[in-house]
């Protein structure tokens, strides 16, 4: 099975091109999905957010206040980092089991793991191809604001909190961007699933990892899209 790495900044469309992939026939794996469930009340890492933040990161239902920890961490690097060495590892290792699950079956050819931050976790070496989502800051910074209803101010803070997106794409195996039309971007997507499929059949042909291409696919319409 191919192991691939789906990641990008915030709202740069990742969730766009993993619906494309699942279509196609991958399983794809949210890592925002796994940190979600991995912090659900009683469980170790909720206990540890809750020790760390006080009582009062909690909604009456005793689950985590998503808005209110992400204002915290976003606003502060000692909290995002605590959070993250809290969380990540458990995110990876979740994604471990369900790789060794999917071999073991012998069902499915390509594992897709969607998450913002695989690059600055230090995890791309778990997988055999990395794809980097990517647009222009003025339009992840457009498109956050619309989805998260923030404010600019805080939609940059969120942003600046990640590696810049060209420096994701130093990294990547394949490059999509998705500052064109919605149509463009499940195109290039679209490409994508193929050049994967390649990937895979040489990886299972071989029985080794295949080479990185460096093929970048990019969008040429100038409307956002996704």
């Amino acid at each position: 099975m191919l192991t691939v790495a789906l990641t990008g900044g915030i709202a740069t469309g990742k969730s766009v091109v993993a619906s494309v992939l699942k279509k196609q026939g991958c399983v794809v794996q949210s890592a925002d999905r796994v940190a979600r469930n991995l912090m659900k009340p009683g469980r170790v890492a909720w206990q540890k957010i809750v020790d760390h933040f006080g009582p009062h990161i909690l909604n009456p239902d005793r689950t985590i206040n998503r808005p209110k920890l992400a204002a915290i961490i976003f606003s502060s690097v000692k909290e995002r980092q605590f959070v993250n060495r809290l969380i990540h590892p458990l995110v990876l290792e979740k994604k471990k089991q369900t790789v060794r699950q999917l071999a073991k079956k012998g069902l499915h050819k390509i594992f897709v793991s969607e998450a913002a931050l695989t690059i600055e976790s230090g995890f791309i070496g778990f997988f055999d191809k990395i794809v980097v989502v990517t647009c222009p800051e003025r339009i992840q910074l457009k498109r956050l604001m619309e989805r998260d209803r923030i404010s600019r101010q805080e939609a940059w803070k969120r942003i600046r909190s990640q590696m810049p997106s060209a420096k994701k794409a130093k990294q990547a195996d394949y490059v999509i961007d998705t500052s064109g039309s919605l149509e463009e971007t499940i195109r290039q997507s679209e490409v994508l699933y193929g050049q994967l499929l390649d990937d895979y059949q040489k990886k299972n042909k071989k029985d080794v990892r295949p080479p990185r291409t460096g093929l970048r696919l990019k969008a040429k319409q100038p409307e956002a899209g996704s």
